[in-house]
């Protein structure tokens, strides 16, 4: 029986867009369109997106992005709002970090948001309390270990 070489066939080479890695055109929003920080990812093409305008929305990831642009917690996105649901939205596109820059630099961004950094929306004061006991000094330890010989 000939051996497997790789994961399927002809017709999965044939669905692969290998021109992904051209610049692509900037793409501003738009009527009823908003910019969104991906807080939470919440699984079955869904997530939880804090929008730039300070409302927090349920996100569905539509089909043609679902299993080819992988969206991860902190990315910046383009959304699609619903006019008859205000809690609920649409991922449009998902911007690489370099276009959030550019979108950052434009102005389209408030200066609070952080681009390359995942959200989590905890305090960093959290380990500030944490003490350690005497510092270990290994030297002592060898002396100790050579003595018992």
């Amino acid at each position: 029986m000939p051996k497997n070489k790789g994961k399927g066939g002809k017709n999965r080479r044939r669905g692969k867009n290998e021109n992904e890695s051209e610049k692509r055109e900037l793409i501003f929003k738009e009527d009823e369109q908003e910019y969104a920080q991906v807080t939470k990812m919440l699984g079955n093409g869904r997530l939880e997106a804090m929008c730039f305008d300070g409302v927090k929305r349920l996100c569905h990831i539509r089909g043609k992005l679902r299993k080819k642009v992988w969206i991860n917690q902190g990315d910046i996105i383009l959304i699609g709002l619903r006019d008859y649901q205000d809690s609920k939205a649409d991922v449009i596109l998902k911007y690489t970090p370099d276009e959030a820059r550019n979108l950052k630099t434009y102005g389209e961004f408030p200066e609070s948001v952080r681009i390359n950094d995942t959200v989590t929306f905890v305090d960093n004061d959290l380990d500030d309390d944490i003490e350690f006991g005497d510092d270990y000094d290994s030297s002592e330890d060898e002396v100790d270990a050579v003595d018992d010989i």
